[in-house]
């Protein structure tokens, strides 16, 4: 009787997990292609046009930014926006931009520094980093001193700089897997 109980546990085991790696394997199938997530140096698709602005309130969030819990960064505008889950501005603010503008497209947080050099020898704070362009790295963040360095002529820096209150906010908003969602 010992044998035979063994042999039935034996066998519902390999049935459950033949089951499991078929609904898993279904499941996978069933993904939308675009809720994948791209390479954090893929260069997603860009389009020409701006996304639609409030031309009565020019802080307003641009239209076609997205949904849920995501950074927002409009490479024509310099300005960033941090949007909590239910689609509310939680702050918003201008940056300095790098001499490397990053695709419009969809990109995740990929890393984070607490403190480094940037490219251009500015000691910066508060890195977050979610793309790179040819091998230059782009992403948020805050010169300690609060400025920039006077950069070489023709130096490609990706670094979108903020001040230290708004890299700060940055930091703790922007973790490891945010989206962040660049616009025109």
């Amino acid at each position: 009787m010992a044998g035979t109980s063994s042999g039935i546990v034996a066998g519902l085991t390999a049935v459950a997990l033949a089951a499991v790696g078929l609904l898993g394997y279904q499941a996978r199938t069933a993904v939308p292609a675009s809720l994948g997530r791209p390479a954090a140096s893929a260069s997603p698709s860009a389009t020409a046009t701006k996304a639609p602005r409030d031309p009565g309130n020019p802080t307003a969030l641009p239209g076609g930014s997205g949904t849920g819990e995501r950074i927002v960064y409009s490479v024509d505008d310099d300005r960033v926006w941090l949007v909590d889950r239910t689609d509310q501005v939680v702050r918003t603010y201008r940056v300095d931009p790098g001499t490397v503008d990053p695709p419009v497209g969809t990109y995740w947080v990929t890393s984070r520094s607490s403190a480094t050099n940037g490219t251009d020898g500015t000691p910066i704070e508060h890195v977050v980093r979610f793309t790179s362009v040819d091998g230059v790295a782009i992403g948020f963040s805050a010169a300690v001193g609060g400025e920039r360095a006077a950069a070489e002529p023709g130096l490609r820096t990706g670094g979108i700089r903020e001040t230290r209150l708004d890299g700060l906010a940055m930091w703790e908003f922007g973790t490891v897997g945010v989206k962040v969602v660049v616009i025109r």
